[in-house]
């Protein structure tokens, strides 16, 4: 039986409100200045699953990339738990062990095993000894069902398993905000629903802040407290979609008819922006 049959096991919000005011970004490649993200303001609440929705190329990986650190912004600002992480005066954000990104493409290191591949960043660092780490480690490797493949390579599991075990690693630096670009992109349909459940059981766990990007609208409602729908390049939130399906949710609720009703209420924002974008690509192609 699921963590998600038993209901969740919750353990306390450890803080993680994003808020994002008025963000402006401009790549100026060889002087094109190009506009990204324009006029952007978004308020993530700490402990909340908040889906970014939109067009390939609209900017999220970019407001995602500015909330972790690795670009600069224009101007505007970016706050955690009412600190600033950068401004036009501070244009890069530091990064942090409370900011974790995973990335589309898998980053764990093939030559380790699975529990010394969660347990490397922390050890290296000096923030867990190696006993307590190892420790942590199984423990979240358990809860994220990934008990029996800590000793094997990661050649040596599924896919999906993998992108758990890479979850996992983030999760042990016990980060605020877990930031996802499209992890579950390459993974089919089965194994995608598959992860879905297995991401919230660790989820109702850890109660980080998470972030996670994907042009999936199905998955975005399933996962999601609210849904930003974002614009056409440049990227800003042109619907917000608050998702009032109770937690603990599995896969049943796709069938209800407020999934449906919620689908629906987001389809023609979605479907309008992508007619965009694919012009605007017919355009500059």
């Amino acid at each position: 039986m699921s963590a998600l049959a038993r209901g969740p096991v919750e353990t306390p919000v450890r803080g993680g409100e994003i808020v994002i005011e008025n963000l402006v970004k401009v790549y100026d490649p060889e002087g094109a200045a190009v506009l990204a993200i324009d006029d952007c303001s978004l308020r993530i609440a700490a402990g909340e699953i908040c889906m970014i929705v939109g067009p390939s190329g609209c900017g999220k990986t970019t407001l995602l990339n500015a909330i972790a650190g690795f670009h600069s912004i224009t101007s505007g600002r970016i706050l955690l738990d009412g600190e600033v992480l950068c401004s036009a005066a501070q244009p890069m954000a530091a990064t942090g062990a409370d900011r974790i990104v995973v990335f589309q493409s898998g980053a764990l290191f093939p030559w380790k095993t699975n529990l010394e591949n969660v347990v490397f960043g922390p050890v290296m660092q000096g923030r867990m000894r190696g006993r307590e780490a190892l420790e942590r480690g199984r423990a979240l490797m358990a809860d994220a069902g990934l008990a029996g493949v800590e000793d094997n390579y990661p050649g040596e599991i599924s896919s999906g398993m993998r992108r758990r075990v890479e979850i996992v690693r983030a999760l042990i630096n016990q980060p605020k905000v877990l930031l996802l670009d499209e992890p579950y992109r390459a993974l089919d349909s089965l194994t995608r629903s598959v992860m879905h459940e297995a991401l919230l059981e660790v989820y109702y766990r850890n109660r980080v802040t998470i972030v996670f990007i994907t042009h999936d609208l199905e998955e975005a409602v399933f996962l999601g407290h609210r849904v930003v729908l974002c614009t056409t390049r440049p990227c800003r939130p042109k619907q917000i979609l608050g998702v009032d399906i109770p937690h603990p949710r599995d896969y049943s609720v796709v069938t209800s008819k407020r999934f449906r009703a919620l689908m629906e209420d987001a389809s023609e924002a979605v479907h309008e922006e992508a007619r965009k974008a694919f012009l605007a690509g017919e355009k500059e192609g």
